[in-house]
């Protein structure tokens, strides 16, 4: 078996996401209910849909909580790890109204990739967290971009910043937003890669590292690790 799914074997680890999943969702579900969304940049997906195309849509790891609610229920396809803590994350946006494909960039990540491909040409949005589930954070893995060479399909880069949040000790400084927080969601302009050679793919992965840093700094020029009580937001 493999290394990611080996805590199937443990009817402790099993309990323990069934837990973590029928607690988390109401939870998240209750604070996101106090949220108050800004959106700047909306028309860039908005003028995809009027002509048809299907996004990749692509942020950081550490937003995944404020994301989450903002997308819901559009059937947005993402990759989540087969490891315990994919296991969770997958049963509690699926609440949410996500799918999940199975892998990761470091395990399963092939398979993954072409559940991507066939959730794209039936129509649905897919979604990354570029950057994980490992890390670096704020590093963007090639997979997107290939995903996007290999469709013709454009990816959409996106950030979210609270103006008033908590910042988890974990690699990717998750942000959790407070209760009654704002906020500011930052859409950037679609990029397209023209095909899968490894140049153009290296090529469109530092594109949209460099655009989703530039989207989190139009937000909290303190990025990448900024103080969570002075995010600045500009919901313009």
């Amino acid at each position: 078996m493999a290394a990611d799914s080996a805590w199937r074997e443990s009817r402790a680890k099993r309990a323990q996401v069934s837990a973590i999943a029928t607690l988390g969702w109401p939870i998240i579900e209750a604070l996101a209910g106090t949220w108050t969304y800004r959106a700047t940049g909306a028309g860039h997906l908005d003028a995809l849909t009027r002509v048809g195309e299907v996004p990749i849509l692509a942020f950081w790891h550490g937003r995944i909580l404020e994301g989450v609610p903002y997308f819901r229920d559009r059937g947005i396809v993402v990759i989540t790890s087969e490891n315990f803590d994919g296991e969770w994350i997958a049963r509690i946006i699926a609440k949410f109204g996500y799918g999940a494909a199975r892998g990761s960039s470091s395990r399963g990540g092939a398979k993954a990739l072409v559940q991507m491909r066939r959730t794209l040409a039936a129509g649905r949005p897919v979604a990354f967290t570029v950057d994980g589930p490992r890390g670096p954070a704020r590093v963007a893995q090639p997979g997107a971009a290939w995903l996007a060479g290999a469709t013709g399909h454009p990816i959409v880069p996106f950030h979210l910043e609270a103006d008033s949040s908590w910042t988890a000790r974990s690699w990717d400084r998750q942000q959790i937003p407070k209760p009654g927080a704002t906020i500011a969601i930052n859409i950037g302009e679609p990029l397209y890669i023209a095909n899968t050679e490894e140049a153009t793919v290296e090529q469109g992965r530092l594109e949209l590292e460099a655009a989703l840093r530039s989207l989190e700094q139009s937000l909290n020029p303190q990025s990448p690790n900024p103080n969570p009580q002075s995010s600045i937001l500009n919901p313009q």
